[in-house]
């Protein structure tokens, strides 16, 4: 597996990660004053979102800068 699909598939996780404990903060907060660690579980999935997010957004940028075909770019079928 190279890189661009690794990276994909962590940002797919990582989402998931994310929702589930934005919920578990919504459920935290309606039984009432929930713990700090609750509330700021969500930073984390968030912040690899960010970076894997933006590496995801450079990458064709980047693949037409080092001047590579189009065939490479596109991978074997």
């Amino acid at each position: 597996m190279d890189w661009s699909k690794w990276i994909r598939q962590l940002h797919r996780w990582l989402s998931i990660i994310f929702t589930a404990t934005v919920i578990a903060n919504f459920v935290a907060m309606a039984l009432g004053e929930p713990p700090a660690w609750v509330v700021y579980s969500p930073l984390l999935p968030l912040f690899l979102l960010l970076f894997s997010g933006l590496y995801m957004f450079v990458l064709p940028y980047a693949v037409k800068w080092r001047g590579e075909p189009a065939r490479e770019r596109i991978g074997s079928a």
